[in-house]
């Protein structure tokens, strides 16, 4: 049963981290490049997949996390990967219970016209880049687990 939960925590920290990095970083500039003469589209998209990770980094990181606390029991609470799952999981926690229903308002309320049209651009567009850094963050936080920091889990 260990070997089992051991391969889990892997899966679970590979799926987060790569499925982060491919969506944020391949797919979503794939949709605005493709879809350039429609960029609602390719941000309505891009915005759905980025819930979807938003989802699957609540399950895999309340997993890792569980995993950790069972495993080191309070000794967990001195290890830095414990640490970076924790906060890349609070960011993903603001990202999607904040700052994505945030963004999906302002393009709600700019209707019938697109936002990037609308007055609520700017407002729009720093919350946007609010969220872009908060990604970022997190990417970097889940380079570090993957590289490294988080071979101490077990």
């Amino acid at each position: 049963m260990r070997r089992l939960a051991d391969a889990l925590y892997d899966v679970a920290l590979t799926f987060w981290v790569g499925g982060m990095w491919a969506i944020g970083y391949l797919v979503a500039p794939t949709l605005f490049a493709t879809l350039s003469t429609d960029r609602q589209m390719a941000g309505v998209l891009a915005g759905r997949l980025f819930e979807w990770i938003g989802w699957v980094g609540l399950g895999c990181g309340g997993y890792l996390l569980l995993f950790m606390l069972l495993r080191g029991r309070s000794a967990v609470l001195r290890r830095r990967n414990f640490w970076l799952v924790l906060l890349m999981l609070l960011l993903t926690l603001v990202s999607l219970f904040g700052l994505q229903p945030l963004l999906a308002q302002l393009k709600a309320d700019a209707l019938p016209r697109e936002v990037m049209e609308s007055i609520l651009r700017d407002r729009f567009v720093a919350w946007h880049g609010v969220s872009s850094i908060l990604y970022l963050v997190q990417s970097l936080l889940g380079l570090l687990l993957v590289t490294g920091a988080g071979r101490s889990a077990r």
